[in-house]
Protein backbone atom coordinates (compact mmCIF):
# COMPACT_ATOMS: atom_id res chain seq x y z
CA UNK A 1 0.00 0.00 0.00
CA UNK A 2 0.88 3.51 -0.98
CA UNK A 3 2.32 5.08 2.86
CA UNK A 4 -0.02 7.92 1.85
CA UNK A 5 -3.04 6.06 1.92
CA UNK A 6 -2.15 4.37 4.79
CA UNK A 7 -4.71 4.43 7.33
CA UNK A 8 -2.65 5.30 10.68
CA UNK A 9 -1.33 8.41 8.32
CA UNK A 10 -4.62 9.48 7.30
CA UNK A 11 -5.66 9.44 10.84
CA UNK A 12 -3.09 11.41 11.65
CA UNK A 13 -3.06 13.79 8.78
CA UNK A 14 -6.83 14.47 9.18
CA UNK A 15 -6.39 15.48 13.28
CA UNK A 16 -3.40 17.34 12.70
CA UNK A 17 -5.39 19.28 9.94
CA UNK A 18 -7.87 20.36 11.91
CA UNK A 19 -5.28 22.20 14.14
CA UNK A 20 -3.78 23.52 10.93
CA UNK A 21 -7.24 25.31 10.12
CA UNK A 22 -7.65 26.65 13.27
CA UNK A 23 -4.05 27.93 13.37
CA UNK A 24 -4.86 29.44 9.95
CA UNK A 25 -8.37 30.84 11.44
CA UNK A 26 -6.30 32.46 14.64
CA UNK A 27 -4.06 34.23 12.56
CA UNK A 28 -6.64 35.89 10.19
CA UNK A 29 -8.92 36.78 13.43
CA UNK A 30 -5.49 38.45 15.25
CA UNK A 31 -4.12 40.57 12.23
CA UNK A 32 -8.01 41.28 10.53
CA UNK A 33 -8.89 45.08 10.45
CA UNK A 34 -12.49 45.00 10.64
CA UNK A 35 -14.43 44.11 14.11
CA UNK A 36 -16.59 41.64 11.31
CA UNK A 37 -13.93 39.27 11.31
CA UNK A 38 -11.99 40.27 14.64
CA UNK A 39 -15.20 40.05 16.67
CA UNK A 40 -17.69 38.54 14.85
CA UNK A 41 -16.32 35.98 13.14
CA UNK A 42 -18.00 36.55 9.95
CA UNK A 43 -15.54 34.18 8.16
CA UNK A 44 -14.07 30.81 6.92
CA UNK A 45 -11.49 29.11 6.31
CA UNK A 46 -10.76 25.82 4.87
CA UNK A 47 -7.35 23.71 2.70
CA UNK A 48 -8.48 21.83 -0.81
CA UNK A 49 -5.96 19.47 -2.55
CA UNK A 50 -4.56 20.27 -5.79
CA UNK A 51 -7.58 19.79 -7.58
CA UNK A 52 -9.29 22.44 -5.67
CA UNK A 53 -11.67 19.75 -3.52
CA UNK A 54 -11.95 20.45 0.14
CA UNK A 55 -10.54 18.35 2.42
CA UNK A 56 -11.50 20.14 5.82
CA UNK A 57 -12.71 23.35 7.42
CA UNK A 58 -11.84 25.43 10.46
CA UNK A 59 -13.96 25.00 13.84
CA UNK A 60 -15.44 28.36 13.36
CA UNK A 61 -17.19 30.47 10.58
CA UNK A 62 -19.90 29.90 8.99
CA UNK A 63 -21.74 27.35 6.72
CA UNK A 64 -23.01 29.54 3.86
CA UNK A 65 -19.28 31.12 4.00
CA UNK A 66 -17.69 27.75 3.70
CA UNK A 67 -19.91 25.22 1.12
CA UNK A 68 -20.14 28.28 -0.81
CA UNK A 69 -16.30 28.48 -1.09
CA UNK A 70 -15.72 24.47 -1.46
CA UNK A 71 -18.11 24.95 -4.53
CA UNK A 72 -16.34 28.15 -5.59
CA UNK A 73 -13.07 26.07 -5.56
CA UNK A 74 -14.75 24.06 -8.34
CA UNK A 75 -14.60 27.53 -10.44
CA UNK A 76 -11.41 29.25 -9.05
CA UNK A 77 -10.19 25.56 -10.24
CA UNK A 78 -11.25 25.52 -14.08
CA UNK A 79 -10.87 29.40 -14.74
CA UNK A 80 -6.93 28.96 -13.16
CA UNK A 81 -5.78 25.51 -14.38
CA UNK A 82 -2.27 24.47 -12.59
CA UNK A 83 -0.31 25.20 -16.31
CA UNK A 84 -1.58 29.47 -15.56
CA UNK A 85 -0.44 29.05 -11.61
CA UNK A 86 3.00 29.92 -10.34
CA UNK A 87 4.61 30.01 -6.78
CA UNK A 88 3.64 33.19 -5.25
CA UNK A 89 0.44 33.64 -6.78
CA UNK A 90 -2.73 34.94 -4.77
CA UNK A 91 -6.40 34.82 -6.48
CA UNK A 92 -8.86 37.05 -5.09
CA UNK A 93 -12.91 37.41 -6.66
CA UNK A 94 -16.49 38.44 -4.80
CA UNK A 95 -18.03 37.37 -7.72
CA UNK A 96 -21.95 35.98 -6.01
CA UNK A 97 -22.62 33.18 -8.60
CA UNK A 98 -19.04 32.05 -8.04
CA UNK A 99 -18.57 32.01 -4.03
CA UNK A 100 -20.41 32.97 -1.45
CA UNK A 101 -23.52 35.05 -2.55
CA UNK A 102 -23.03 38.43 -2.00
CA UNK A 103 -20.37 41.01 -3.19
CA UNK A 104 -19.49 41.70 0.95
CA UNK A 105 -17.96 38.56 1.16
CA UNK A 106 -14.37 38.50 -0.70
CA UNK A 107 -12.93 34.55 -0.99
CA UNK A 108 -9.06 35.09 -1.28
CA UNK A 109 -7.44 31.31 -2.61
CA UNK A 110 -3.60 30.66 -2.50
CA UNK A 111 -2.02 27.62 -4.50
CA UNK A 112 0.85 26.25 -2.90
CA UNK A 113 3.62 24.72 -4.51
CA UNK A 114 6.69 22.12 -3.55
CA UNK A 115 9.55 21.93 -6.13
CA UNK A 116 7.69 23.18 -8.91
CA UNK A 117 4.44 20.94 -8.31
CA UNK A 118 0.90 22.14 -7.27
CA UNK A 119 0.30 20.11 -3.76
CA UNK A 120 -3.01 22.10 -1.70
CA UNK A 121 -4.85 25.08 -2.10
CA UNK A 122 -5.45 27.30 1.25
CA UNK A 123 -8.85 30.07 1.43
CA UNK A 124 -10.77 31.85 3.56
CA UNK A 125 -13.84 34.10 2.47
CA UNK A 126 -14.53 36.88 5.02
CA UNK A 127 -17.43 39.39 4.73
CA UNK A 128 -15.85 42.97 4.25
CA UNK A 129 -16.64 46.12 6.28
CA UNK A 130 -17.68 47.55 2.78
CA UNK A 131 -17.51 47.18 -0.28
CA UNK A 132 -19.29 50.60 -2.02
CA UNK A 133 -22.76 50.69 -3.98
CA UNK A 134 -25.75 51.05 -2.01
CA UNK A 135 -25.20 50.18 2.40
CA UNK A 136 -25.70 47.38 2.21
CA UNK A 137 -29.50 45.98 2.40
CA UNK A 138 -32.44 44.84 0.02
CA UNK A 139 -33.13 48.14 -1.60
CA UNK A 140 -31.31 47.54 -4.99
CA UNK A 141 -32.56 46.13 -8.12
CA UNK A 142 -29.89 44.89 -9.64
CA UNK A 143 -26.22 43.68 -8.38
CA UNK A 144 -24.85 46.74 -10.31
CA UNK A 145 -25.94 49.12 -7.45
CA UNK A 146 -24.77 47.12 -4.57
CA UNK A 147 -20.92 47.90 -5.24
CA UNK A 148 -17.61 46.66 -6.51
CA UNK A 149 -17.37 43.25 -7.87
CA UNK A 150 -14.41 41.68 -8.52
CA UNK A 151 -13.93 38.85 -10.85
CA UNK A 152 -11.99 36.14 -10.01
CA UNK A 153 -8.08 37.50 -11.03
CA UNK A 154 -4.68 37.52 -9.38
CA UNK A 155 -4.59 39.70 -6.41
CA UNK A 156 -0.50 39.44 -6.32
CA UNK A 157 1.88 37.14 -8.00
CA UNK A 158 6.14 36.56 -6.88
CA UNK A 159 6.39 39.66 -8.66
CA UNK A 160 4.14 41.78 -5.80
CA UNK A 161 0.66 42.99 -5.77
CA UNK A 162 -1.32 44.09 -8.05
CA UNK A 163 -1.34 48.29 -6.86
CA UNK A 164 -4.01 48.99 -9.60
CA UNK A 165 -6.54 46.68 -8.56
CA UNK A 166 -5.44 47.65 -4.79
CA UNK A 167 -6.22 50.88 -5.26
CA UNK A 168 -9.46 50.43 -7.05
CA UNK A 169 -10.85 48.64 -4.03
CA UNK A 170 -9.56 51.64 -2.10
CA UNK A 171 -11.40 54.00 -3.89
CA UNK A 172 -14.48 52.15 -4.37
CA UNK A 173 -15.41 51.49 -0.44
CA UNK A 174 -16.06 53.73 2.47
CA UNK A 175 -13.71 51.61 4.47
CA UNK A 176 -10.28 51.37 3.01
CA UNK A 177 -7.94 50.71 5.29
CA UNK A 178 -10.04 47.97 6.77
CA UNK A 179 -11.29 46.64 3.33
CA UNK A 180 -7.96 46.52 2.74
CA UNK A 181 -6.27 45.00 6.21
CA UNK A 182 -8.81 42.52 5.88
CA UNK A 183 -7.56 41.28 2.53
CA UNK A 184 -4.06 41.43 3.67
CA UNK A 185 -4.99 39.44 6.64
CA UNK A 186 -6.35 36.45 4.49
CA UNK A 187 -3.45 36.53 2.19
CA UNK A 188 -0.94 36.19 5.31
CA UNK A 189 -3.43 33.73 6.80
CA UNK A 190 -3.35 31.31 4.03
CA UNK A 191 0.53 31.44 4.28
CA UNK A 192 0.37 30.28 8.22
CA UNK A 193 -2.16 27.48 6.86
CA UNK A 194 0.69 26.30 4.25
CA UNK A 195 3.55 26.63 6.34
CA UNK A 196 2.38 24.28 9.15
CA UNK A 197 0.94 21.75 6.53
CA UNK A 198 4.54 21.69 4.95
CA UNK A 199 5.44 20.42 8.07
CA UNK A 200 3.51 17.63 8.41
CA UNK A 201 4.46 16.74 4.70
CA UNK A 202 8.00 16.39 6.08
CA UNK A 203 7.13 15.07 9.32
CA UNK A 204 5.64 12.30 7.31
CA UNK A 205 7.55 12.23 4.20
CA UNK A 206 4.48 12.77 1.74
CA UNK A 207 5.30 14.49 -1.32
CA UNK A 208 1.47 15.11 -1.80
CA UNK A 209 -1.46 15.17 -0.29
CA UNK A 210 -3.69 14.16 -3.05
CA UNK A 211 -4.14 10.13 -1.77
CA UNK A 212 -4.75 11.26 1.77
CA UNK A 213 -7.00 13.68 1.21
CA UNK A 214 -9.03 11.37 -1.50
CA UNK A 215 -9.40 8.60 1.89
CA UNK A 216 -10.65 11.42 4.67
CA UNK A 217 -13.07 12.67 1.92
CA UNK A 218 -13.96 8.77 0.93
CA UNK A 219 -14.37 8.31 5.21
CA UNK A 220 -16.82 11.45 5.55
CA UNK A 221 -19.00 10.14 2.06
CA UNK A 222 -19.10 6.40 3.26
CA UNK A 223 -20.27 7.26 6.76
CA UNK A 224 -22.96 9.90 5.73
CA UNK A 225 -24.09 7.54 3.17
CA UNK A 226 -25.15 4.88 6.11
CA UNK A 227 -26.75 6.95 8.24
CA UNK A 228 -28.76 8.33 5.15
CA UNK A 229 -28.94 4.83 4.54
CA UNK A 230 -30.71 4.43 7.55
CA UNK A 231 -34.59 6.45 7.01
CA UNK A 232 -37.42 5.36 5.12
CA UNK A 233 -37.17 5.72 1.69
CA UNK A 234 -39.76 8.60 0.60
CA UNK A 235 -40.46 12.05 -0.21
CA UNK A 236 -41.21 14.60 2.04
CA UNK A 237 -42.54 18.04 1.86
CA UNK A 238 -42.68 21.57 3.39
CA UNK A 239 -43.07 25.19 3.03
CA UNK A 240 -42.62 27.97 5.01
CA UNK A 241 -43.32 32.28 3.88
CA UNK A 242 -40.76 34.60 5.19
CA UNK A 243 -41.02 38.32 5.43
CA UNK A 244 -39.41 38.93 2.36
CA UNK A 245 -39.04 42.67 1.07
CA UNK A 246 -41.80 45.81 1.53
CA UNK A 247 -44.38 43.60 2.49
CA UNK A 248 -44.13 41.05 -0.27
CA UNK A 249 -43.55 37.76 1.27
CA UNK A 250 -42.27 34.73 -0.38
CA UNK A 251 -42.78 31.28 -0.10
CA UNK A 252 -39.93 28.45 0.33
CA UNK A 253 -41.07 24.99 -0.81
CA UNK A 254 -38.99 21.86 -0.33
CA UNK A 255 -39.13 18.27 -1.35
CA UNK A 256 -36.69 16.12 0.29
CA UNK A 257 -36.20 12.84 -1.50
CA UNK A 258 -34.46 9.75 0.73
CA UNK A 259 -33.31 7.22 -1.65
CA UNK A 260 -31.14 4.56 -0.51
CA UNK A 261 -28.09 6.30 0.15
CA UNK A 262 -28.47 9.36 -1.28
CA UNK A 263 -30.59 12.68 -0.81
CA UNK A 264 -32.24 14.68 -3.42
CA UNK A 265 -33.56 18.35 -2.11
CA UNK A 266 -35.36 19.99 -4.97
CA UNK A 267 -36.92 23.60 -3.95
CA UNK A 268 -39.31 23.24 -6.71
CA UNK A 269 -42.33 25.73 -5.75
CA UNK A 270 -40.52 28.70 -4.39
CA UNK A 271 -41.11 32.17 -4.93
CA UNK A 272 -40.04 33.49 -8.19
CA UNK A 273 -36.50 35.15 -7.57
CA UNK A 274 -37.42 39.51 -6.51
CA UNK A 275 -36.98 42.79 -7.59
CA UNK A 276 -34.84 43.60 -4.31
CA UNK A 277 -32.02 42.11 -3.35
CA UNK A 278 -33.03 39.41 -1.00
CA UNK A 279 -32.39 36.77 -4.08
CA UNK A 280 -29.97 33.44 -3.23
CA UNK A 281 -27.68 32.53 -5.63
CA UNK A 282 -27.56 28.52 -6.24
CA UNK A 283 -24.42 27.99 -4.85
CA UNK A 284 -25.69 29.52 -1.26
CA UNK A 285 -28.78 27.46 -1.38
CA UNK A 286 -26.69 24.30 -1.90
CA UNK A 287 -24.20 25.61 1.06
CA UNK A 288 -26.96 25.96 3.93
CA UNK A 289 -28.86 22.47 2.63
CA UNK A 290 -25.93 20.62 2.52
CA UNK A 291 -25.19 21.77 6.46
CA UNK A 292 -28.94 21.12 7.01
CA UNK A 293 -28.32 17.49 5.71
CA UNK A 294 -25.53 16.76 7.83
CA UNK A 295 -26.49 19.00 10.61
CA UNK A 296 -29.88 16.79 10.97
CA UNK A 297 -28.12 13.67 10.68
CA UNK A 298 -24.39 12.98 11.02
CA UNK A 299 -22.78 16.21 13.00
CA UNK A 300 -19.99 14.12 13.83
CA UNK A 301 -19.15 13.34 10.65
CA UNK A 302 -15.94 15.70 9.57
CA UNK A 303 -17.14 18.08 6.96
CA UNK A 304 -15.13 18.07 3.61
CA UNK A 305 -16.10 17.28 -0.14
CA UNK A 306 -16.95 13.88 0.58
CA UNK A 307 -20.13 14.81 2.96
CA UNK A 308 -21.50 16.65 -0.44
CA UNK A 309 -21.42 13.85 -2.80
CA UNK A 310 -24.33 11.98 -1.51
CA UNK A 311 -26.88 15.38 -1.29
CA UNK A 312 -28.23 16.74 -4.51
CA UNK A 313 -29.44 20.66 -4.35
CA UNK A 314 -31.72 22.01 -7.13
CA UNK A 315 -33.71 24.86 -7.51
CA UNK A 316 -35.48 26.60 -10.53
CA UNK A 317 -33.76 28.53 -12.18
CA UNK A 318 -34.78 32.14 -12.20
CA UNK A 319 -36.30 31.34 -8.40
CA UNK A 320 -35.58 33.21 -5.18
CA UNK A 321 -33.23 30.40 -4.58
CA UNK A 322 -31.74 30.33 -7.61
CA UNK A 323 -31.61 33.68 -9.04
CA UNK A 324 -29.46 34.45 -12.17
CA UNK A 325 -27.15 37.51 -12.69
CA UNK A 326 -27.66 40.71 -12.34
CA UNK A 327 -30.18 40.05 -9.77
CA UNK A 328 -29.71 41.87 -6.78
CA UNK A 329 -28.44 39.51 -3.58
CA UNK A 330 -27.00 42.37 -0.99
CA UNK A 331 -29.37 40.64 1.88
CA UNK A 332 -29.31 37.06 0.52
CA UNK A 333 -28.99 35.35 4.24
CA UNK A 334 -32.30 36.77 4.75
CA UNK A 335 -33.54 34.02 2.46
CA UNK A 336 -30.99 31.44 3.04
CA UNK A 337 -30.57 31.30 6.32
CA UNK A 338 -33.97 30.16 6.94
CA UNK A 339 -33.41 26.82 4.70
CA UNK A 340 -32.03 24.67 7.57
CA UNK A 341 -35.07 24.92 9.38
CA UNK A 342 -37.73 24.50 6.64
CA UNK A 343 -35.55 21.01 5.51
CA UNK A 344 -36.33 20.08 9.30
CA UNK A 345 -39.65 20.71 8.67
CA UNK A 346 -39.66 18.46 5.80
CA UNK A 347 -37.66 15.82 7.15
CA UNK A 348 -39.38 15.63 11.02
CA UNK A 349 -40.92 12.51 9.86
CA UNK A 350 -38.02 10.38 8.71
CA UNK A 351 -36.12 11.06 11.63
CA UNK A 352 -37.20 9.39 14.75
CA UNK A 353 -34.84 10.64 17.18
CA UNK A 354 -36.76 14.31 16.02
CA UNK A 355 -35.04 17.45 14.77
CA UNK A 356 -35.50 21.11 16.45
CA UNK A 357 -38.19 23.30 15.94
CA UNK A 358 -37.92 26.43 13.99
CA UNK A 359 -35.27 29.23 14.93
CA UNK A 360 -34.97 32.72 14.45
CA UNK A 361 -33.17 31.65 11.51
CA UNK A 362 -32.35 34.95 9.79
CA UNK A 363 -29.37 36.54 11.38
CA UNK A 364 -29.93 40.17 12.13
CA UNK A 365 -27.17 42.67 10.68
CA UNK A 366 -27.67 46.19 10.91
CA UNK A 367 -25.06 48.82 8.94
CA UNK A 368 -24.78 51.81 10.91
CA UNK A 369 -23.51 54.62 9.00
CA UNK A 370 -22.45 58.47 9.76
CA UNK A 371 -20.76 61.58 10.92
CA UNK A 372 -17.96 60.71 13.67
CA UNK A 373 -18.92 63.70 15.47
CA UNK A 374 -20.14 67.77 14.12
CA UNK A 375 -19.15 68.33 17.40
CA UNK A 376 -16.33 66.67 17.88
CA UNK A 377 -17.64 63.69 19.83
CA UNK A 378 -16.28 60.10 19.08
CA UNK A 379 -13.28 58.34 19.32
CA UNK A 380 -9.76 60.25 19.23
CA UNK A 381 -7.77 58.52 16.21
CA UNK A 382 -11.18 59.07 14.31
CA UNK A 383 -11.51 62.74 15.39
CA UNK A 384 -7.80 63.17 14.26
CA UNK A 385 -8.46 61.90 10.93
CA UNK A 386 -11.67 63.30 10.27
CA UNK A 387 -9.84 66.86 10.97
CA UNK A 388 -7.05 65.52 8.48
CA UNK A 389 -9.70 64.97 6.02
CA UNK A 390 -9.80 61.24 6.18
CA UNK A 391 -12.82 59.13 5.24
CA UNK A 392 -12.59 58.42 8.67
CA UNK A 393 -14.58 61.94 9.12
CA UNK A 394 -17.51 59.03 8.72
CA UNK A 395 -17.89 55.83 10.25
CA UNK A 396 -19.37 52.59 8.48
CA UNK A 397 -20.03 49.78 10.75
CA UNK A 398 -21.91 46.19 10.81
CA UNK A 399 -23.34 44.63 14.48
CA UNK A 400 -24.70 41.31 14.41
CA UNK A 401 -27.77 39.57 16.50
CA UNK A 402 -29.65 36.78 16.91
CA UNK A 403 -32.38 35.53 18.32
CA UNK A 404 -33.43 32.43 19.59
CA UNK A 405 -33.33 28.73 18.49
CA UNK A 406 -35.91 26.41 18.11
CA UNK A 407 -36.92 23.84 21.01
CA UNK A 408 -34.77 20.68 20.58
CA UNK A 409 -36.16 17.27 21.11
CA UNK A 410 -34.54 16.66 24.46
CA UNK A 411 -33.21 20.32 25.53
CA UNK A 412 -34.94 23.96 25.38
CA UNK A 413 -33.33 25.87 22.19
CA UNK A 414 -30.55 28.53 22.91
CA UNK A 415 -31.14 31.66 23.62
CA UNK A 416 -29.94 34.61 21.70
CA UNK A 417 -27.69 32.21 19.41
CA UNK A 418 -27.32 32.29 15.82
CA UNK A 419 -28.49 28.75 13.92
CA UNK A 420 -27.57 28.34 11.59
CA UNK A 421 -25.05 31.20 10.99
CA UNK A 422 -21.72 30.96 13.55
CA UNK A 423 -21.54 34.47 13.45
CA UNK A 424 -20.74 36.14 16.62
CA UNK A 425 -22.17 39.28 18.19
CA UNK A 426 -19.71 41.96 18.78
CA UNK A 427 -19.27 43.13 22.35
CA UNK A 428 -20.91 46.25 23.33
CA UNK A 429 -17.44 48.05 24.64
CA UNK A 430 -16.19 47.16 20.95
CA UNK A 431 -18.58 48.92 19.28
CA UNK A 432 -18.70 52.22 21.62
CA UNK A 433 -14.99 52.36 20.87
CA UNK A 434 -14.73 52.04 17.71
CA UNK A 435 -18.23 54.63 16.70
CA UNK A 436 -20.23 57.40 18.20
CA UNK A 437 -22.98 54.67 18.62
CA UNK A 438 -24.40 53.80 22.33
CA UNK A 439 -26.49 50.74 23.83
CA UNK A 440 -28.64 51.77 25.98
CA UNK A 441 -29.96 48.80 26.60
CA UNK A 442 -29.19 45.06 25.64
CA UNK A 443 -31.20 42.30 27.56
CA UNK A 444 -33.16 38.86 27.25
CA UNK A 445 -36.83 39.33 25.89
CA UNK A 446 -38.75 37.60 28.48
CA UNK A 447 -42.18 35.77 26.79
CA UNK A 448 -40.29 35.80 23.39
CA UNK A 449 -39.56 32.42 23.33
CA UNK A 450 -42.09 29.35 22.07
CA UNK A 451 -43.53 27.74 24.56
CA UNK A 452 -43.54 23.92 24.65
CA UNK A 453 -42.35 21.18 26.60
CA UNK A 454 -38.93 22.17 25.42
CA UNK A 455 -39.14 25.89 25.11
CA UNK A 456 -37.50 28.15 22.08
CA UNK A 457 -34.56 29.97 22.81
CA UNK A 458 -35.06 33.54 23.81
CA UNK A 459 -34.18 36.97 21.79
CA UNK A 460 -32.62 39.81 23.01
CA UNK A 461 -33.58 44.03 22.93
CA UNK A 462 -31.41 46.56 22.26
CA UNK A 463 -31.57 50.01 22.14
CA UNK A 464 -29.35 52.43 20.65
CA UNK A 465 -28.63 55.96 20.18
CA UNK A 466 -25.52 58.16 19.18
CA UNK A 467 -23.31 61.01 21.27
CA UNK A 468 -22.67 63.96 19.74
CA UNK A 469 -24.42 65.83 16.55
CA UNK A 470 -24.09 64.41 13.21
CA UNK A 471 -26.07 62.89 10.27
CA UNK A 472 -26.35 58.97 10.88
CA UNK A 473 -28.33 55.81 9.43
CA UNK A 474 -29.31 52.68 9.56
CA UNK A 475 -29.92 49.85 7.45
CA UNK A 476 -31.83 47.14 9.85
CA UNK A 477 -31.69 43.72 7.47
CA UNK A 478 -33.82 42.00 9.52
CA UNK A 479 -36.72 39.17 9.19
CA UNK A 480 -39.50 37.34 11.42
CA UNK A 481 -41.19 40.37 12.01
CA UNK A 482 -44.46 39.40 10.15
CA UNK A 483 -43.89 35.27 10.15
CA UNK A 484 -42.43 33.89 13.67
CA UNK A 485 -40.66 30.82 14.45
CA UNK A 486 -43.02 28.00 14.43
CA UNK A 487 -43.17 25.81 17.46
CA UNK A 488 -43.23 21.83 16.33
CA UNK A 489 -45.15 18.77 17.59
CA UNK A 490 -47.52 20.76 19.47
CA UNK A 491 -45.35 23.55 20.46
CA UNK A 492 -46.11 27.60 19.99
CA UNK A 493 -44.42 30.13 17.80
CA UNK A 494 -41.88 32.49 18.92
CA UNK A 495 -42.46 36.15 19.34
CA UNK A 496 -41.89 38.45 16.40
CA UNK A 497 -39.19 40.49 16.09
CA UNK A 498 -39.48 44.19 15.59
CA UNK A 499 -37.49 47.59 14.55
CA UNK A 500 -38.95 50.79 15.82
CA UNK A 501 -38.41 54.09 17.06
CA UNK A 502 -37.90 53.69 20.21
CA UNK A 503 -39.49 57.04 21.49
CA UNK A 504 -42.50 56.68 19.17
CA UNK A 505 -42.82 52.66 19.11
CA UNK A 506 -43.26 53.21 15.19
CA UNK A 507 -42.22 50.90 12.99
CA UNK A 508 -39.41 52.30 10.93
CA UNK A 509 -38.37 50.68 7.42
CA UNK A 510 -37.01 46.88 7.09
CA UNK A 511 -33.54 45.99 4.93
CA UNK A 512 -33.87 49.69 3.80
CA UNK A 513 -31.73 52.85 4.70
CA UNK A 514 -33.24 54.41 7.46
CA UNK A 515 -32.00 58.31 8.14
CA UNK A 516 -32.33 59.22 11.69
CA UNK A 517 -32.49 62.67 13.70
CA UNK A 518 -29.71 63.63 16.31
CA UNK A 519 -31.80 62.43 18.88
CA UNK A 520 -33.69 59.33 17.53
CA UNK A 521 -33.70 56.14 19.62
CA UNK A 522 -33.86 52.93 17.60
CA UNK A 523 -34.89 49.52 18.62
CA UNK A 524 -34.91 46.12 17.69
CA UNK A 525 -36.84 43.48 19.25
CA UNK A 526 -35.18 40.42 18.16
CA UNK A 527 -37.48 36.92 17.79
CA UNK A 528 -37.31 33.66 19.62
CA UNK A 529 -37.20 30.15 18.72
CA UNK A 530 -40.43 28.02 18.00
CA UNK A 531 -41.34 25.42 20.94
CA UNK A 532 -41.13 21.91 21.12
CA UNK A 533 -43.92 19.73 21.91
CA UNK A 534 -47.13 20.54 24.27
CA UNK A 535 -46.32 23.52 26.63
CA UNK A 536 -48.36 21.93 29.04
CA UNK A 537 -46.10 18.38 28.89
CA UNK A 538 -43.01 20.51 30.65
CA UNK A 539 -42.55 19.82 34.11
CA UNK A 540 -43.99 22.84 36.28
CA UNK A 541 -40.64 23.41 38.53
CA UNK A 542 -39.07 24.05 34.93
CA UNK A 543 -42.11 26.82 34.47
CA UNK A 544 -41.51 27.92 37.81
CA UNK A 545 -37.88 28.71 37.29
CA UNK A 546 -38.13 30.38 34.09
CA UNK A 547 -40.81 32.76 35.79
CA UNK A 548 -38.05 33.12 38.81
CA UNK A 549 -34.99 33.65 35.92
CA UNK A 550 -37.54 36.26 34.06
CA UNK A 551 -37.81 34.63 30.83
CA UNK A 552 -41.73 33.64 31.37
CA UNK A 553 -43.86 35.96 32.89
CA UNK A 554 -46.33 34.91 35.35
CA UNK A 555 -49.30 35.85 33.10
CA UNK A 556 -47.66 33.69 30.30
CA UNK A 557 -46.71 30.81 32.65
CA UNK A 558 -50.68 30.06 32.95
CA UNK A 559 -52.21 31.30 29.86
CA UNK A 560 -49.02 28.78 27.57
CA UNK A 561 -47.89 25.87 30.14
CA UNK A 562 -50.81 25.92 32.15
CA UNK A 563 -48.85 26.98 35.67
CA UNK A 564 -50.71 29.40 38.13
CA UNK A 565 -47.36 31.15 39.77
CA UNK A 566 -48.03 33.49 42.39
CA UNK A 567 -45.56 36.67 43.13
CA UNK A 568 -45.23 36.87 46.93
CA UNK A 569 -43.00 39.23 47.40
CA UNK A 570 -42.79 43.25 47.54
CA UNK A 571 -44.34 45.23 44.98
CA UNK A 572 -41.38 47.41 44.65
CA UNK A 573 -38.70 44.85 44.73
CA UNK A 574 -35.94 45.20 42.28
CA UNK A 575 -34.65 42.05 43.26
CA UNK A 576 -36.82 38.90 43.13
CA UNK A 577 -35.71 35.50 44.50
CA UNK A 578 -37.19 32.22 44.24
CA UNK A 579 -38.84 32.31 47.96
CA UNK A 580 -41.11 34.72 46.52
CA UNK A 581 -42.98 32.71 44.54
CA UNK A 582 -44.81 29.97 44.92
CA UNK A 583 -46.85 27.48 42.50
CA UNK A 584 -50.96 27.03 43.34
CA UNK A 585 -50.79 23.38 42.64
CA UNK A 586 -54.96 23.40 42.90
CA UNK A 587 -55.15 25.51 40.01
CA UNK A 588 -52.28 23.93 38.20
CA UNK A 589 -53.79 20.58 38.46
CA UNK A 590 -57.03 22.54 37.12
CA UNK A 591 -55.41 24.16 34.25
CA UNK A 592 -53.59 21.39 33.09
CA UNK A 593 -56.82 19.42 33.53
CA UNK A 594 -55.56 17.09 35.76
Amino acid sequence: MNRAADPVVVGLVANRLHSILDEQQSALISTAFSPVVRESYDLACAVFDSRGRMIGQSRSGTPGHINAMATGMEHIAARFPHSELADGDVLITNDPWMTAGQINDITIATPFFREGRLVAWFASCCHSPDIGGRILSAEAREVYEEGLRIPLMKLRTAAGPDTTLEQLIRTNVRTPDETMGDIYAQVASNQVGARSLFALMDEHGLEEIDSVAAEIMDRSERALRERIAQLANGRYSAAMEVDGFGGESLLLAVTVTVDGEQIGIDYAGSSPQSRYGVNVVLNYTRAYTSFAIKAALAPEVPHNEGSFRPVTTTAPEGSVLGCVDPAPVASRHLVGHFLPSLVFQALRPAVPEGLPAASADALWMTVWRGLVSEGGVGTEAAVAEASAGSKAAHFTLTSFGAGGSGGRPRKDGLTTTGFPTGVRAAPTEVLETLTPLVQMQRELRPDSAGPGAHRGGLGQQIRVRRSGKGSWSVNANVDRVDFPAPGALGGAAGAAGSFTDALTGEPLPRKAQVFLEDDSLVALQFPGGGGYGDPHRRPVEEVLRDVVGGYVSVRSAREHYGVAVEYRGPADAIVRTEDMYAVDEEETARLRGR
